[in-house]
């Protein structure tokens, strides 16, 4: 790659998570606050991330890798997104927010699969390349967050009774506007499945990619991948809440500690595929989870606070190291036909079925575990999760056979 267009990539990653992490980490802590939601209605709001991811490897098979530029289709999606958010900001209560969340997600999930693809694109070896441009998409996650706790203190307990919270929002929808004028400057990347006269109802959708579960070790990963994202359910939906509701200072700000640690690991992934390869470095990922949870559990925030920053530094080989990783090992099952339609179908492993499952099971436990009005038993709440991402990594280290990376030509 050339240096130009390492920086539009770069600045396209940082505005695609810049939008996600300036919303989506402070949600739990809105809709309990400000809409007065349940747990149950909180995991709907979440889930709605699930519902896009499970539609986006159908959208991505029949649009990118057929017909349409990916990045002229990341261009209009974010386009749309940025009204949808602007509706979220004005919605009065949680029977008009979550129709427009839900038709934001299944506009913005396959976005995550787009950007991928429009990197791997430009890149002669993306083992190498991805995660310097990827890093962007972190630092931009990290900047959202401080300006909501530093900047703007929306998030603060004065802040939050005011329903401040609500102008992340209108942030946001002023970001995705811009990332989508900024998304027709980006490198053309044309459909990459060869169009013939025998196309199928699979081949359209993308359902072509599904032929890789036939490679066992790809099938482990698939599986497990949809397994390790329930507990991820967990920290998405319940750790602003958990911070704020135990009264912890700035939680946001303090969050993006997670996203910092992320960019550290993610310029030593290279080192650990490298050194260790791919089994071992997703191993170390789904440890994390487990070590993380049970932080969370036992910690406070008087004199164990340590034990919650800990907690949320973990983020960086929590999510690099498995999430990451998968990405990289997935474009390099793939070969060349359907990289976008392969990328899609891990966004529906991981933020479709298994966040799906895991937000209801989230919402259920807060619940279950609610002792009065905003208050909770987060020890036995954060206790499921660790002990259910012990196993998953348990299973997936008995059954995955260590394999070297190789791109397909």
């Amino acid at each position: 790659m050339n240096t130009k267009i390492k920086v539009q990539l770069s600045f396209m990653m940082f505005l695609e998570f810049f939008i996600w992490g300036g919303w989506f980490v402070t949600l739990g802590t809105f809709l309990g606050d400000n809409l007065k939601a349940t747990g149950g209605e909180i995991a709907m709001a979440f889930s709605t991330q699930s519902w896009g991811a499970i539609i986006a490897p159908f959208i991505i098979g029949l649009i990118a890798d057929r017909y349409f530029n990916a990045e002229r289709i990341l261009g209009i999606l974010h386009l749309l997104g940025a009204f949808l958010m602007y509706q979220l900001y004005t919605a009065p209560d949680f029977s008009v927010f979550y129709p427009y969340v839900l038709g934001y997600m299944i506009i913005y999930m396959p976005t995550l699969a787009l950007v991928n693809s429009i990197s791997f694109n430009q890149m002669k070896d993306p083992a190498k390349e991805f995660s310097f441009v990827r890093v962007f998409g972190t630092i931009g996650w990290i900047v959202a967050g401080l300006i909501i706790s530093y900047v703007f203190l929306w998030d603060s307990a004065e802040s939050r009774a005011e329903g401040m919270l609500k102008n992340t929002f209108l942030m946001v929808a002023i970001a995705s506007a811009f990332l989508g004028l900024f998304s027709f400057t980006l490198p053309k990347t044309p459909p990459t499945s060869i169009k013939d006269g025998n196309v199928n109802i699979s081949t359209i959708l993308g359902l072509d990619a599904l032929k890789l579960l036939k490679d066992r070790n790809f099938l482990i990963f698939f599986i497990s991948s949809i397994l390790i994202c329930i507990p991820l359910a967990f920290y998405y939906q319940n750790a602003n809440p958990f911070l704020a509701e135990i009264g912890v200072t700035n939680p946001t700000g303090k969050m993006t500690i997670g996203q910092a640690s992320e960019v550290l690991f993610m310029l030593l992934l290279p080192f650990f595929f490298k050194r260790f390869g791919f089994k071992i470095t997703i191993l170390a990922g789904m440890l994390a989870w487990t070590v993380r949870y049970f932080l969370f559990a036992y910690g406070n925030a008087g004199d164990l606070a340590f034990m919650l920053i800990i907690g949320i530094a973990l983020h960086g080989i929590c999510y690099d190291f498995f999430f990451v990783s998968g990405q990289i090992y997935t474009d390099s099952k793939a070969g060349e036909k359907f990289k976008s339609a392969a990328q899609g179908l891990i966004t529906l492993a991981t933020y479709g079925l298994g966040m799906l499952i895991g937000f209801w099971v989230a919402g259920k436990i807060s619940d279950l575990y609610l002792v009065s009005e905003n208050v909770h038993d987060w020890t036995n709440i954060w206790i499921f999760p660790a002990i259910f991402a012990f196993v998953v990594m348990a299973l997936f280290a008995i059954f995955f056979k260590n394999e070297i990376i190789e791109y397909k030509k």
